[in-house]
């Protein structure tokens, strides 16, 4: 099963079908985008879906048809559950092969993290997470906007505040030792059979949005 995530940086290169062309190479059953939009046309190969809200109703600086966050998914989506945010994140349970899995799709801190939004959204979606992963297998997913494996973008408190809110739900980032990377995987210890995972990332020349796009794939 792939899980995988991407930033498409709110199309502003009008690149959509080449990142279409990406994005159905990479193939996930699960696709978490962010800087989203409803003009990326996913539903042949993903029929089931949970988005937050339209961004435009809210603050016209955007365009009508882009989302901060969409969950895509080719597994049945049995329930939504309600976020702190709903411009910021979303969250469905999804019917997997391995289980059913709550994933939590988001972004902290829409204009990176040196801004007061980004400890609002941090302290605020801890507090979502903590309630969350307690009841079944929970995979967060999205743009975190920290890195963990090296010095390429990230504060301190951020780092440790999510790293401590893993640690004490039994949650693995899998794609923590990526380098140069904000956009991360993490999911229960106990959703995952097998400790052997792969991850896969593109756009690394970074010409189709500013971020690289990160998938794990899991075996069991």
């Amino acid at each position: 099963m792939k899980i995988a995530t991407w930033n498409i940086e709110r199309l502003q290169k009008k690149k959509n079908k080449e990142i279409i062309q990406a994005i159905k190479q990479i193939n996930a059953d699960i696709l978490i985008l962010t800087e989203a939009s409803d003009l990326i046309h996913l539903s042949d190969d993903y029929p089931f879906n949970s988005k937050t809200i339209l961004l435009h109703d809210s603050n016209n600086n955007y365009r009508t048809d882009e989302r901060r966050v969409i969950i895509y998914s080719k597994y049945p989506i049995s329930q939504t559950i309600k976020t702190y945010d709903e411009r910021t994140s979303c969250c469905a349970e999804i019917e997997t092969p391995f289980g059913n899995l709550i994933v939590y799709g988001t972004i902290i801190g829409i204009y990176g993290n040196r801004r007061k939004c980004f400890l609002e959204d941090l302290e605020n979606q801890l507090i979502d997470i903590n309630k969350i992963s307690q009841s079944t297998n929970f995979c967060l997913a999205g743009d975190l906007n920290i890195s963990f494996s090296d010095n390429y973008y990230f504060t301190k408190i951020g780092r440790e505040k999510l790293n401590d809110v893993f640690s004490k739900n039994n949650l693995i980032n899998v794609t923590k030792d990526i380098p140069q990377n904000i956009d991360h995987i993490i999911i229960s210890a106990n959703f995952i059979e097998n400790p052997i995972y792969k991850t896969t990332t593109w756009n690394h020349d970074k010409l189709l949005s500013d971020h690289i796009g990160v998938c794990v794939e899991f075996f069991k």
